[in-house]
Order: C-alpha cells, then structure tokens, then sequence
C-alpha cells in the first residue's frame, strides 16, 4: 500500500494494489512519513473501506477535525454491533455515528447535557441496538474516561437502527420520528383491546420489524401490491377486530395502505393480540 494522504501521525489514506482507496489507523503510521511512501503494515490498527464515494469522502472530511481515537473508539463500536446484531449496516454510519460521538464529547466537556425524549420506547422497541448503546457506553468510558448516561446509550442505538434500514444519509432524527409513530402505533392497539401487550413475545418482535420495514418501504416509495384481494376479505371476514384496529392505524398514518399493508397488518395485530383476549 502506497500514502495518498497523512491526516496526522495516526491516521492516512492509502491506495492499495488494485488501487482502492483506504482509510488507514495505526499509532505512529504516519509519522515522519510523506505521500509515495510505503505504508508499514506492521503498523496497521484499522483499516476503512467505504465503497460508497459520498461516505467516503465525508469521512475523510471528518478526519481532519476528529481525533483519531474517537474515530477508532467509534469503529470498535460498530465492529461490535455488527457481530451483536448481525445485520448489514449502512457505511455512513461510521460518517454519522463519528460525528455524532464527537459532537457529544464537546457536549459533556462543555457540561451540557443531551436528553433523549426517546429513551424508554428504545429501550423497549429495539433492545439490542439499546444493549449495544449500552456496551458502547463501556467502551467510552474505558477509552475516553466519559461517562455518559444511559440517554446516550439511546442516540447510539439510533444511529445503528438507522444504519440497518437507510443506505444513504440522513438523520436520525427521521428513525425518532418513526420510533415516536410505532410507540403511537402499539398504544392505539393497547387502547383498542385494552390489554397489556407481550412485549417478549414472537409475536410481538415480529410486528415490531413488520412496523421497520413498513417505514422503509414508504421511505423509498415501495409498495406491497396483492394480485387478488381474496386474502383480504377472508381475513376481514375471521379477524373483525383486528381488521378495524387496522383501519384506526391506517387513520393515524394518514395515508391509504394498499390492500397487501392491510392484509399483513391485520394479521400481525390479530397475533399480537390474540394469547391476551383469548
């Protein structure tokens, strides 16, 4: 690998023999180096490759201003929920959560606080992107010496949840808003039936990713189609009360399901509740 680029002595761009381009880390791997020069791999800590030009090139941006013991903390972090969460993430979540990250340092040297109105429908609707915030909460402490509270364990579980249904930028502030909807989502069902939901429940994890992917679909204007509406009137037909659930919830989303939406959400409001009205 030949250096393109020295950010400092800890952190360069590379291109390697197919002339990719690197984003390279290591303690000292570019110190008292110059661009043409060999990269000494003995020296190699981390190693990004974002194929995506925009990340990339954001990324790099980021480098310039991000120490770079930031930049590898908030990589350690998203090596760490790829293998706890075993879902593809997006590559502008090490743009994002980099950014992130180093925004909320500034904060907490600051003295200012960063409350998440969120954090109890995280905690509950995604517990492992949460549980992965929390372990990151771990490895800052341990490499910053910051201790930051369980709030921020909820914006990291932001980022990863972003990651996993977005693969272009954006903020996270659209996943809170679709937390926000599926929170207003399981209170129209909880009120409807007037039961206690299972929150540990197939049942209920499965509704959960069905309500995900709902807003990724009509973030990237899909849309389930039936070839025949059959289904759906037998399904009208067994689960009444499930399907005019399903009518109030298509009232709050404020917009026309096609006949596939309704099909599935039905069915997965019958399940979710079916053991508590049984």
């Amino acid at each position: 690998m030949i250096i393109k680029k020295i950010f400092n002595n800890n952190a360069i761009v590379a291109k390697d023999s197919q002339k990719q381009e690197l984003v390279v880390m290591g303690c000292g791997i570019g110190f008292k180096k110059a661009i043409g020069d060999a990269v000494e791999e003995g020296l190699i800590e981390k190693v990004f490759i974002l194929k995506q030009k925009e990340a990339s090139e954001r990324f790099k941006l980021l480098l310039e201003d991000v120490p770079s013991e930031y930049v590898s903390l908030c990589y350690d972090i998203i090596e760490y929920g790829k293998n706890m969460l075993q879902v593809p993430l997006s590559e502008y979540i090490y743009v994002t959560l980099t950014d992130h990250i180093h925004n909320t340092f500034k904060m907490y040297d600051e003295g200012i606080q960063n409350p998440n109105p969120l954090i109890w429908e995280i905690k509950k609707i995604y517990p492992k992107e949460f549980a992965v915030g929390l372990k990151a909460l771990e490895f800052i402490k341990d490499t910053a010496g910051k201790e930051l509270s369980e709030d921020e364990a909820g914006n990291i579980a932001l980022h990863l949840i972003n990651a996993q249904i977005n693969s272009t930028y954006q903020k996270t502030s659209d996943v809170a808003g679709q937390t926000q909807k599926i929170q207003d989502i399981l209170n129209i069902i909880k009120y409807t039936y007037n039961i206690t939901l299972d929150e540990k429940s197939i049942s209920f994890e499965r509704f959960i990713t069905h309500l995900r992917f709902y807003f990724q679909r009509i973030h990237q204007k899909k849309k389930m189609e039936l070839d025949d509406d059959f289904l759906l009137k037998q399904v009208k037909a067994k689960y009444k009360n499930a399907y005019n659930c399903m009518l109030k919830i298509e009232k709050y989303l404020n917009t026309e399901l096609s006949d596939e939406e309704k099909l599935y959400l039905t069915i997965h409001v019958h399940r979710v509740t079916d053991r508590q009205t049984e």
